[in-house]
């Protein structure tokens, strides 16, 4: 398993020893934490050799196989976590390893490597992923003539990127000389479908390769093992709603809401950081426009991998209705027969083919191109319902087992009727006696510093703010005594100060340090969260240079780029203007675990 460092409070070592320890592993890369939990391991069995148990096998003593995993929402990691038990199972050696905790030496000595990696935005990696892919790409990438591979790829086909990565990735090994396994996998939303049977392909040969190995060293972890939690994303907690309120003013463009849900009972635990994943439904006018313009029973009982349900059910909480996607749109203008839109759907018409994917609901492509759909055909042609995930905007510390949300009402008027995000309309509608299927999200990527003498910077825009929230309440328990810097941006400052009240109070506090405030079209000329970052270069500089952690928050595609364009921009300002060098002090920030994003 990856490393992971943990607070004080999580580590079995009280008091100053755990305090110093926290500090000792604070900043240390992957290759560092390893040796250090190998070299505690043989402390250990020093003083107490019949207390270890068998464990992954450090970096230094590879195993036979390594699967190596890289996730934005957690769907990879998931997928890779099977495979390893699975493997592990059949009495073979595994390692399983988060991209970024991965030591790029090794890739000449592996024997069997296997890579679930997620596409992100306009074809991007994700965040964990981005300097071993970058590595591989580049000039430096050694010949792997031993290696054999295979790649899953998790992608969502509305998008003109779809598994792009994972495409080049499974290209590139190749290149290098490596021994491609079996065909790349690219699975689309209904992520089951492709990872499940590659999954077994991957054992089968993990099997062959490795019959009944066993692990080549063993190793302390550095936590204890955690136990199954009662509620997960298959098995998700019902969470009473205890608050709803819209925290954007009326007259503002966005509908924001703060939601407020009740986690006792559930067992469920976060660290600021962390998303809740909310499982939505469908809202019913929609499910019933769909039912009319096929002229379908609601109440037929549809079969469909071994559930039986009615198709209402299936339409309202099973199936995507907001969101459709190549595959869908491919045997809906079969079923039509329309010439137009199959040639939409011909090679060199991505971009009009995403434009389309990305504006139109499933009522509207029953609107514009007439077909007719069986019950049982549309509930196999349509994808999944898949979860939603929002950075949590509180710590348990302060509000105990509850946790909030902060939620833009997606809602709009597109050829002639209401559209609504799934997810946020679900929430924004929910009134007191709503259950809402919850599960927790882990995102080790984004943690507060375990040294709480360090200074932090967030930099977020609109809903971008919520883990922020978290982190200023979670560091005022903790009573840290690092420095909270906060860069917050939206369109106007008098309808979209999101929680303005609590922040002020933070500041008069002394909880938050200082509060730099970009609202947009508050004047002629826009002005966002990258002016603010320019005209304050220097203290981001004096910050950064005094060991501050670096996060942001927001929209992958607009503000968090941008965002990262105009970090680069400010490094090489302050080196000659090298480029390369202030990538290279981005990625050293990177590695360092002291730059994060948590983008969407």
């Amino acid at each position: 398993m990856s490393a992971q460092i943990h607070t004080p409070a999580q580590l079995p070592i009280a008091g100053e020893k755990g305090i110093q320890l926290a500090r000792l592993v604070d900043g240390l890369d992957p290759q560092a934490l390893w040796w250090l939990s190998g070299y505690s391991a043989g402390l250990a069995s020093k003083l107490q050799p019949q207390a270890l148990a068998p464990a992954v096998a450090p970096t230094q003593a590879l195993a036979p196989i390594t699967v190596l995993y890289a996730s934005q929402t957690g769907n990879a990691r998931r997928v890779a976590e099977r495979l390893a038990a699975d493997i592990e199972s059949a009495g073979s050696a595994v390692r399983l390893l988060r991209a970024d905790a991965y030591a790029r030496r090794e890739l000449k000595d592996e024997r069997l490597l296997y890579i679930v990696i997620s596409t992100q935005g306009d074809g991007d990696p994700p965040d964990d992923a981005r300097t071993l892919v970058e590595y591989l790409a580049g000039k430096r990438a050694m010949p792997l003539p031993g290696v054999r591979f295979a790649v899953l790829g998790l992608g969502d086909s509305s998008y003109p990127q779809f598994n792009a990565v994972a495409r080049k990735l499974d290209a590139r090994l190749a290149e290098l000389g490596a021994e491609r396994l079996f065909a790349l996998g690219e699975a689309d939303l209904d992520i089951e479908t492709i990872a499940d049977p590659w999954r077994r392909q991957a054992l089968d040969h993990a099997i062959e390769s490795t019959p009944a190995a066993t692990p080549c060293a063993s190793v302390v972890p550095l936590r204890a093992v955690a136990t199954t939690p009662r509620h997960d994303r298959d098995a998700p907690f019902a969470a009473e709603l205890l608050a709803n309120q819209r925290i954007s003013a009326r007259d503002s463009e966005k509908d924001v809401r703060h939601l407020e849900l009740s986690l006792h009972g559930s067992g469920l635990e976060y660290e600021p950081g962390d998303a809740l994943g909310v499982w939505p439904r469908n809202a019913t006018a929609l499910v019933y426009s769909v039912l009319d313009l096929l002229a379908l029973d609601g109440d037929a009982a549809i079969s469909h991998g071994g559930e039986t349900h009615p198709l209402r059910h299936w339409l309202q909480v099973r199936r995507e209705l907001t969101r459709i996607g190549r595959p869908f749109l491919a045997r809906h203008a079969a079923l039509a027969g329309n010439a137009g839109l199959n040639h939409l759907l011909a090679t060199g018409q991505s971009a009009a083919l995403a434009t389309l994917l990305g504006s139109h609901q499933l009522p509207d492509v029953l609107r514009a191109w007439r077909a007719d759909w069986g019950a049982e055909e549309l509930v196999d042609a349509l994808r999944p319902l898949t979860p939603r995930l929002y950075s949590i905007a509180s710590s348990r510390k302060l509000v105990g087992e509850e946790a909030h949300l902060t939620v833009a009402h997606v809602e709009y008027q597109a050829f002639g009727h209401r559209h609504q995000g799934v997810a946020s309309g679900y929430l924004a509608d929910a009134g007191d006696e709503t259950r809402i299927a919850v599960f927790i999200e882990r995102n080790e990527r984004f943690r507060l510093p375990a040294d709480d003498s360090r200074d932090i910077i967030m930099i977020g825009a609109g809903t971008g703010i919520a883990p922020y929230r978290a982190f200023v309440q979670e560091r005022a328990a903790r009573g840290a005594s690092g420095r909270n810097w906060l860069l917050f941006g939206n369109p106007r400052f008098h309808s979209d100060f999101l929680y303005q009240v609590e922040w002020q109070e933070a500041l008069r506090e002394g909880r938050l340090h200082r509060l730099d405030l970009a609202f947009s079209r508050d004047q002629a000329s826009k002005i966002h969260v990258q002016q603010r970052l320019r005209e304050n270069s220097r203290q981001l500089l004096d910050w950064l240079g005094n060991g501050a952690h670096l996060y942001v928050c927001g929209d992958a595609t607009r503000m968090a780029r941008d965002v990262e364009d105009t970090l680069l921009e400010v490094f090489a300002g302050h080196a000659n203007g090298d480029r390369a060098q202030a990538a290279g002090k981005l990625e050293l920030l990177r590695q360092e675990g002291r730059y994060a994003r948590d983008v969407y």
